[in-house]
């Protein structure tokens, strides 16, 4: 038995050692972070200003470092010594910073990066001196004699010495490597996932009250609402209880329920924000939108009693029930709407989303900043369709199917290019899911059109139907079978990602980018790359819930998606994650945060995200396990061996 679990450890032990050999190999700093081009040149390391691991404050104390390393030696070995101590310094820069100095495979960061022997024996023992006096612990300096260069050495040597310093500059395919770093989205275009919050039952919401907190709150398909701090500590009193007001129900893939909410632009002044929610029964199901205040004792609560019904729509079936708020940058709060439910809108000879009289199928826009308290809102005076007989003036575009999640563009933070624009995705039928930008007046075609298909005959020749806007994107539903629209990245920490309108399909999990080619007029789609063990490590995964059911957006215009592994109401497998490009970020002192503190009142839940995985687990952890094991049989190995032979002696004597 022992040999058996013997073979089986030493088994272990080589797929270990072998994995630690090709996995790990991406570009990664100190803080186990993609590196960065730095807001401003190094005066240092310039050699890592285009691309690196270091801010210019974090290069600044690295010449202190340098200067304080000068200024012990004499003057004559100044000059032998400069270039030395910096090309050592400077590693800390480096885009390879985790690996010199073995702080990926261990755990714990070395003295000094590795250093390739040829290199290394170069060094002159002033310089080596000079080095072990400023930067290494007294009680190592002691074990390494600058006058035993092949003792330093030895120190410097790292577990993979192929990233040793000077030869990493050279290889080809460490090149390689950064430089798809610095172009592509996870180098090879994949993103990895940083689990903050587990155990949530369909979330459904994840938005920002824009207020100064950064502040999250996520929103669960039964009713309630929770509060989550920039830690993403939970406040555990919800924010918002309609658990009891709620229409759902724990069947697999029921659409009822809490499906949408924003915060007036002004919510920091008026402490306002709204709801959108079904009610009612099965016989009788409706979909409510509400304003809520804030409670005046406590921030981070609704005030229950200040609820204000805006609108309610009848829904003639349990399916198709939008569910998408948010405000334009006109200040004007928007709705979608579903187009009613069953298969193929049959209510009536159009359909709910070519009938101008119904507002399901819809883009509503209404004016909520309005002084008259007898109203619950009015009509903005420029929406398309006011003055026209037998059309709801509260219809901003129509044409829609069930647009699942629509989002604002901030615009480009630099030109402001694409600010405003509202994107869509909206379910398909049964064969194509397509992505839609909302303008003023615009029908989006169904029941006519799915996609760029004509779906109704009689509906695809009608006038009206002549100059219908096409959607910007489709995929076919041997892709994916329900989308789930998401948001234009703008975010500060992931330059890369910049400029892509990120979505999912909720059936296949498939996560898809979309770029816009301004001057083809046109739009390019790709399936986003899920990095593997390689690339998704110390915290971040490439393996998440499959069910997409909605994405969000914090205040610094960062990504979250929402998922599931069973899109139940009654299973709590729902997660939050945050997208991470694994290949390159911004410079952290350019995404550096002013958070308002907000005082809290009860008690919090810690963030109990991260349960660990293969890709958060430390390769020198699992080594540090096997050794163990492996000490664990031989050990018991001996003790049997002399068990056994104790036996034999006591029959022995015995015997006797």
């Amino acid at each position: 038995m022992s040999q058996a679990c013997g073979t089986i450890s030493m088994a272990l032990l080589a797929v270990v050692f072998a994995a630690l050999m090709t996995v790990n190999g991406h570009p990664q700093c100190l803080d186990f972070m993609p590196p960065f081009e730095p807001a401003e040149p190094l005066s240092l390391c310039q050699e890592y200003s285009k691309f690196g691991c270091c801010t210019r404050e974090q290069d600044y104390e690295l010449r202190k470092q340098f200067d304080e390393i000068l200024r012990s030696l004499p003057q004559k070995s100044r000059t032998v010594c400069e270039k030395y101590v910096m090309n050592i310094l400077c590693q800390e820069c480096s885009p390879y910073a985790s690996h010199l100095y073995d702080l990926e495979t261990t755990q714990v960061k070395k003295p000094l990066p590795g250093l390739c022997p040829k290199y290394c024996s170069s060094i002159p023992s002033e310089c080596i001196n000079a080095l072990l006096t400023t930067t290494i612990d007294p009680s190592v300096r002691k074990t390494l004699s600058p006058s035993d260069p092949k003792t330093f050495c030895e120190s410097t040597k790292i577990t993979d010495m192929d990233y040793c310093y000077p030869d990493i500059i050279t290889n080809e395919k460490f090149s390689n490597d950064i430089q798809k770093s610095i172009q592509g989205t996870g180098g090879a275009e994949c993103l990895c996932f940083k689990q903050l919050v587990v155990g949530l039952r369909n979330p459904t919401v994840l938005v920002h009250a824009g207020d100064g907190t950064h502040r999250i709150f996520i929103g669960e398909q039964y009713g309630k609402v929770h509060v989550y701090l920039p830690d993403f500590s939970k406040i555990d009193t919800p924010f918002l209880d309609l658990s009891k007001n709620i229409l759902t129900s724990t069947r697999r893939g029921d659409e009822r329920g809490f499906l949408g909410m924003a915060f007036h632009p002004d919510f920091k002044q008026n402490g306002r924000l709204f709801v959108y929610y079904s009610i009612g029964d099965d016989k009788h199901q409706k979909i409510r939108i509400s304003e809520f205040r804030i409670a005046s004792h406590d921030p981070n609560q609704v005030d229950r009693a200040s609820e204000k019904v805006l609108l309610e729509l009848d829904e003639p079936a349990g399916n198709h029930n939008g569910g998408q708020l948010l405000f334009g940058t006109d200040g004007y709060l928007y709705a979608f709407t579903g187009d009613g439910g069953k298969a193929g809108d049959p209510w009536g000879k159009r359909g709910n989303g070519q009938n101008l009289s119904s507002l399901l199928g819809k883009v509503i826009r209404i004016d909520i900043n309005h002084p008259d308290d007898s109203v619950p809102y009015v009509i903005p005076r420029d929406n398309p369709f006011v003055g026209q007989p037998n059309v709801r003036p509260e219809i901003y575009a129509y044409g829609q199917r069930n647009s699942w999640r629509c989002s604002v563009d901030r615009g480009d933070p630099v030109t402001g290019e694409g600010r405003g624009r509202i994107f869509c995705g909206d379910v398909g039928q049964g064969k194509w899911e397509e992505v839609d930008i909302i303008k003023k007046g615009g029908n989006y075609g169904w029941r006519a059109f799915e996609g760029f298909e004509c779906f109704d005959k009689k509906l695809c020749n009608t006038p009206e139907l002549a100059n219908h806007i096409p959607p910007i994107h489709v995929y076919s539903h041997s892709v994916g079978k329900s989308i789930t629209g998401g948001y234009m990245y703008r975010g500060c920490l992931y330059p890369n990602m910049r400029g892509q309108y990120i979505y999912g399909d909720f059936w296949t999990g498939l996560i898809f980018s979309l770029t816009e080619d301004a001057k083809k007029g046109a739009w390019n789609n790709k399936v986003i790359c899920v990095g593997g063990d390689d690339t998704c490590n110390n915290g971040v995964r490439g393996l998440y819930a499959p069910n997409i059911l909605s994405f969000g957006e914090d205040e610094a215009g960062e990504l979250y998606m929402l998922s599931t592994d069973y899109a139940s109401t009654s299973h709590e497998g729902g997660v939050v994650y945050r997208l991470v490009d694994p290949s390159r970020r911004a410079d952290p002192d350019q995404c550096r945060k002013k958070i308002t503190p907000v005082g809290v009142l009860g008690s919090l839940t810690l963030s109990s995200a991260e349960t660990p995985n293969a890709g958060s687990i430390s390769p020198f952890v699992v080594v540090l396990l096997v050794v163990c094991l492996l000490v664990f049989v031989k050990i018991s190995h001996v003790l049997l061996k002399r068990s056994a032979f104790s036996k034999v002696k006591r029959v022995e004597m015995t015997k006797l």
